[in-house]
């Protein structure tokens, strides 16, 4: 929903869904050993991949390793941001990519958890053009530890189009979790043109 407002970074943060309740933290341990008779919970664990430990890599504490964010477009290479390394965030801010106007995309993350189960991690993005706010928010899921990266794909969406809608726009992009734990925040820019060129 887009809002007429002046940079407000307040409002860059989840929505509260009602009746949602944020579950008390667990080791992997914990989880493991939560009812091992109780059939639907085990196969909810088998799912977060709790069946075995994978803690990650000692050297490297973080929890969530977003490795990319990508646009998807049929017929098209993918448009890919580099997440893995936090060096690379300010070169992407330097270089805005092009968005064919009406295209029908759709965005992809690709990431890995370590260490501990993470529930409810979410991608917030807000875009603003010439003071004009829009703000989206996804929800990825709860996820635990494992050595495979996980993938998810966004909704399909369609590029706007028009003289009105080209030209522009800057970003500002994070994934947070239940804990309010942000995993990745940066800033990017794109352009909306007639072609891709």
């Amino acid at each position: 929903m887009s809002e007429n407002t002046a940079d407000q970074d307040e409002d860059f943060g989840p929505s509260a869904t009602p009746g949602y309740k944020i579950t008390e933290k667990k080791s992997i341990q914990e989880y493991q050993n939560l009812d091992a008779n109780d059939e639907s919970l085990k196969r909810w664990k088998e799912s977060l991949g709790l069946t075995s430990s994978v803690p990650g890599p000692a050297d490297d504490p973080r929890r969530v390793v977003i490795l990319e964010l990508a646009l998807e477009v049929a017929g098209r290479p993918d448009v890919v941001l580099d997440l893995s390394n936090t060096t690379n965030l300010e070169e992407i801010k330097k270089k805005p990519f092009v968005i064919k106007e009406g295209v029908e995309y759709r965005m992809k993350v690709k990431f890995k958890i370590q260490h501990e189960v993470i529930t409810g991690l979410k991608y917030l993005q807000v875009v603003k053009r010439k003071g004009i706010r829009d703000k989206m928010e996804e929800m990825i899921g709860s996820y635990g530890p494992s050595d495979q990266p996980y993938e998810k794909k966004f909704p399909l969406e369609e590029a706007p189009s028009g003289i009105l809608y080209r030209g522009h726009y800057t970003a500002k992009s994070k994934f947070v979790d239940d804990d309010g734990k942000v995993h990745v925040q940066w800033s990017w820019s794109f352009d909306i043109k007639k072609d891709w060129s």
